[in-house]
């Protein structure tokens, strides 16, 4: 039996939350709690084996009870966020205090249609139960990168972003893209990836993590802060350039498509695959059709097997080198597993070792 405490400053939440963790035969509400002091109280109390988290709450927030308990009595915590741009700043942050995972309120702090997470908040409390608390504690907080705003005398935000643009000559006649698929706790994982990356990567990098609307973004703005290459939210009919990464918004599965002679993002709203939109296996299968010579695949940490049907499509249509990363390191070892199981990977690698494993093959 899994024991979970349920943590938010709504009673209308903590009971629906409650009731959706009762209606599955292996988890059990063993309390709840209604702000973040009486949470760090109760887990030292009670020791539950999952906490799931409100973000926004009075006396102390989410994210400062987060941290009380990953230093005094780690635990699995999954963070519950409103989709507000704050809201999502923090649970970006919550996410490297060691949060496992988050879900999101479907449409504010009380909402009718929270059964929308139900079968999502059950899942996740499942494989937060089994995970290893030292994969969720070990890493250090990342720093910002600011070797080059240093070389410059100008300081304002705007000068900052030019600085970091590749030049136009960049745009075009790339020859390879690099290619980054993971789901549960990949906002970690893309921190110790990216800022490993030089300045004049020359390649162009896609990114699906699964996300929902309104995160993405603030995601990829916490790891252009942290990185020399520039990390942005992936536009619709942006031409891709060396030296970029492009995440997937939310809600939308990242494609490309050809203009003249360029590559560039396409975005849509088709079907969910394998339960995700953005999937990896869609950012996958529309790569194998475009002029790209080679490939490099890269799959992280993450619940489920998004990507293995992709990653077979790849090594058929185009020079792939598949990465995926290690059990040692992966929190969730599903996708990469997945990945693995299909004999077509090319390396097996710790998460400290994938970006320079990239630099490689580039």
């Amino acid at each position: 039996m899994i024991n979970v405490l349920v943590v938010d400053d709504s009673a209308f939440m903590r009971k629906m939350l409650s009731e959706m963790l009762a209606n599955h035969d292996n988890i059990h509400v063993v309390d709840k709690a209604r702000n973040g002091k009486d949470a760090v109280e109760k887990v030292l109390k009670l020791k539950p084996d999952v906490v799931t988290m409100d973000v926004e709450m009075p006396i102390m927030s989410g994210i400062d009870a987060l941290k009380e308990i990953m230093a005094i009595r780690p635990t699995p915590v999954i963070m519950v966020s409103s989709v507000t741009k704050a809201g999502a700043e923090t649970t970006i942050k919550a996410m490297e205090y060691g949060a496992f995972d988050f879900i999101s309120k479907p449409s504010g702090s009380i909402s009718l249609d929270i059964h929308k997470v139900e079968q999502e908040i059950i899942e996740k409390v499942l494989y937060a139960s089994k995970v290893s608390l030292m994969k969720l504690k070990k890493e250090p907080l990342p720093k910002v990168r600011k070797n080059q705003v240093n070389l410059h005398q100008e300081s304002h935000s705007t000068s900052i972003q030019k600085s970091k643009e590749p030049s136009k000559e960049q745009v075009k006649n790339f020859s390879k893209v690099v290619l980054i698929g993971t789901s549960t706790r990949g906002p970690k994982a893309l921190q110790s990836v990216l800022p490993h990356l030089p300045r004049d990567f020359p390649h162009p990098i896609l990114i699906v993590q699964h996300m929902p609307k309104g995160f993405t973004k603030s995601l990829s703005e916490r790891l252009n802060t942290l990185s020399e290459i520039t990390v942005k939210e992936a536009e619709n009919g942006e031409v891709l350039k060396k030296g970029v990464a492009y995440i997937a918004p939310g809600g939308y599965h990242l494609k490309v498509r050809t203009i003249g002679t360029s590559v560039a993002v396409h975005l849509d709203q088709n079907s969910l695959v394998n339960g995700h939109r953005p999937s990896v296996d869609v950012m996958f299968t529309s790569i194998s059709s475009m002029p790209v010579q080679s490939v490099i695949a890269v799959v992280l940490t993450g619940m489920g097997s998004d990507g293995k049907k992709g990653l077979v499509r790849l090594k058929k249509a185009k020079r792939t080198i598949a990465l995926a990363e290690a059990e040692s390191s992966s929190v969730v070892y599903g996708m990469p597993k997945a990945a693995i199981d299909t004999n077509l990977v090319d390396e097996v690698v710790d998460l400290n070792d994938v970006a320079t494993t990239i630099i490689k093959y580039c």
